[in-house]
């Protein structure tokens, strides 16, 4: 699986297949990624469809991890789809800890564990609850 997102992928990750890429390629999809100004349909198109070309570069397996403003991931997951791949998510678990320090005050820490992965859907099958 791809790494498509801005993250470096953790050592769990890493164990369940995730690829991280060069340098250059983690430059570009950080740059296709980021976000400064408020950007409109054809600019979000434009940048989902470059990560697709850069996944279709970069690796022939067609899995991929995403990751993303949450305005961004819908174009980038059908864009991918269109272009032959399966865009997943990670799923992680959050545990949190609290540390009492000398003076009184508390520490919380949450740490992420990773538990698997998430694979985006797309179409006309919805299922109603």
């Amino acid at each position: 699986m791809l790494n498509l997102t801005q993250h470096t992928p953790t050592a769990e990750q890493i164990a369940a297949g995730v690829i991280e890429t060069d340098a250059e390629t983690k430059r570009e999809i950080v740059e296709l990624l980021t976000f400064d100004n408020l950007p409109n349909a054809g600019e979000m198109v434009r940048r989902a469809r470059g990560l697709a070309y850069l996944a279709s570069q970069h690796s022939a397996e067609k899995r991929v991890l995403i990751a993303g403003a949450p305005f961004f991931m819908s174009t980038l997951e059908r864009e991918l789809m269109l272009a032959g791949f399966h865009p997943f998510y990670a799923f992680s678990t959050r545990e949190s800890v609290e540390k009492v320090n000398a003076d009184g005050s508390v520490t919380k820490t949450v740490i992420f564990r990773h538990n698997g992965f998430v694979e985006a859907t797309w179409g006309g099958d919805f299922i109603w609850i």
